[in-house]
């Protein structure tokens, strides 16, 4: 595979209605700011002073500073009039931060490309290669994470040459440091049909069968009738967070459906 420098960052032109982008404040006028989308090379959008806050804004400064990352939330684009319209209060607590989490993942898994291309002293495609990347894992950092984990087999069937494997991998385990957050809650399970344990341990079931990221992992278990725990593991905080709070509302659904009642009570 020959690999061929491309620039750094090239993505669509234009992000898309309903997308969530990193944006860096530029400049603050009175009806709103001037933000340049750090995924977007080139690309301004504004944030308009009512899309600032849920609550009045009497003064854009006392919410908002120049050179601060937020994300945003994409309302409306219009790529004739090179127009992009975005919202900060429209972004919930948690899309926040797993966007940032998401952002500065894959800010340091493009650094760790050009590390390499900088070390073997060639040119590369970046969009090239993460694309071989992320067609495997979903994303440039999965891949590096799994390269940690597994070493060469990550790279199997990639067909990038083996001193690109090397590199990869020894700067991968060089600068990624794989971490595990646990996160548990304890729920209330009832069913008084004649099934009705049967409708529980369906219920478990399919709380732990719950969609997952890589590496995470649930577990589901009695802590004595009625109670049972449901506990969460992912490789960042928000993700587990989320994923616990997937599979409870999975597990409560189920339970209900079997004509049973179910509740988080810690």
């Amino acid at each position: 595979m020959r690999l061929t420098r491309k620039p750094e960052g090239e993505l669509e032109d234009y992000p898309e209605v309903g997308d969530l982008i990193i944006a860096t404040v530029k400049r603050i006028v009175g009806y709103g700011a001037y933000v340049s989308l750090d995924e977007y090379p080139g690309k301004e959008g504004l944030i308009h002073i009512s899309e600032i806050s849920t609550k009045w804004v009497r003064n854009i400064k006392d919410h908002l500073r120049e050179g601060e990352k937020l994300v945003l939330k994409v309302l409306r684009v219009d790529p004739s009039r090179g127009q992009i319209d975005l919202s900060l209060r429209r972004v919930g607590g948690r899309e926040k931060v797993e966007k940032m989490l998401e952002w500065k993942r894959e800010k340091k898994a493009s650094s760790i490309l050009k590390a390499a291309a900088d070390q073997l002293g060639e040119s590369f495609n970046l969009g090239e290669l993460k694309e071989k990347l992320s067609s495997k894992y979903g994303s440039v950092y999965e891949a590096l994470e799994e390269a940690v984990m597994e070493g060469e087999k990550a790279f199997k069937g990639l067909d990038l040459p083996e001193k690109w494997v090397e590199t990869l991998i020894e700067l991968a385990k060089a600068k990624i440091k794989l971490e595990e957050s646990k996160l548990t809650a304890t729920i209330e399970l009832t069913c008084i049909t004649p099934d009705g344990i049967d409708a529980i341990k369906d219920s478990l079931i399919k709380a732990k069968g719950v969609k997952k990221p890589r590496r995470a992992r649930i577990r589901a278990y009695t802590i004595g009738a009625p109670k049972y725990r449901i506990e969460a593991v992912a490789g960042s905080y928000p993700e587990a967070e989320s994923l616990l709070d997937e599979a409870v509302k999975e597990a409560i659904n189920v339970i209900r459906k079997h004509n049973g009642e179910g509740r988080r009570i810690e």
